[in-house]
């Protein structure tokens, strides 16, 4: 996707560099062409980009979309991230347009959480965490996820996404599963993992060759909102599966 990084303050630039640099998109700085408006440069701009970032606050965002937005079949997607990087908002075109994949694009390269609020992807509970060896095939991430699943009487159509460490990020078979079915993965950083080592049973050789004590369970619960793990860390046949149920935590369910 060709995309447009928009700043709308000169402190956020470090971070729009950065996204730059990661995501091959075209950085704007408005600040440098004052005899304009941000706002009026922006509009002309708009539809020139399938896909647009945001570094600003999503009440900006929404003032500076005002009367743009047409139909969700052929608008951009829009993701707005705060100057933190702290949370990525799929705002506009999130299912169509793609702004809920462009919106895990931004988590991946800068940590941030991923907002994701439209309904097909928001109602499946299931986060599922990955970890395996090298070179491992499509086949042999799918016979696991298969198991892991039944094991706990659940499908598929339930996982919202699927989560690894940053050094199986580039794994052929991990990747085309996830692609295979419109599935995103997130990735979790070896040092967040690190910080946060939440593991049910240590890995003796995990933590040799990857410096953490194990990948499944913590990138699960990491890339979980509230959930809970359903799931411990269950091999099969070289790759690792955990899962994570975030409707556990809703507090409206089962309360009247």
């Amino acid at each position: 996707m060709q995309l447009g990084i928009w700043l709308v303050r000169e402190e956020a630039l470090e971070l729009g560099l950065w996204l730059q640099k990661h995501l091959q998109g075209d950085l704007f700085c408005p600040w440098k062409f004052p005899e304009m408006s941000g706002h009026s440069q922006f509009v002309q701009k708009f539809y020139g980009y399938p896909g647009w970032v945001l570094v600003m606050t999503t009440g900006i965002a929404v003032r500076y979309l005002e009367g743009l937005p047409q139909s969700k079949y052929t608008d951009p997607a829009v993701v707005v991230l705060d100057e933190g990087g702290r949370f990525a908002v799929s705002l506009l075109s999130g299912h169509e347009g793609g702004a809920n994949q462009l919106a895990y694009q931004v988590t991946n390269v800068t940590g941030a959480i991923p907002v994701i609020t439209t309904a097909t992807e928001s109602l499946k509970p299931l986060v599922l965490g990955i970890g395996c060896r090298k070179g491992v095939s499509e086949a042999q991430i799918d016979f696991a996820i298969q198991q892991a699943l039944e094991n706990v009487n659940r499908h598929v159509r339930e996982i919202r996404e699927i989560a690894t460490i940053d050094h199986k990020a580039q794994e052929p078979g991990l990747k085309a599963w996830c692609e295979r079915r419109n599935l995103p993965l997130r990735i979790i950083t070896q040092a967040l993992i690190q910080k946060r080592p939440w593991v049910t049973k240590p890995s003796e050789w995990v933590q040799k060759t990857l410096g953490v004590d194990g990948v499944c369970e913590p990138s699960a619960l990491l890339a979980s909102i509230r959930g809970e793990l359903i799931l411990k860390k269950t091999a099969w046949d070289g790759v690792t599966v955990a899962i994570v149920d975030d409707a556990a935590g809703n507090l409206w369910e089962n309360s009247f």
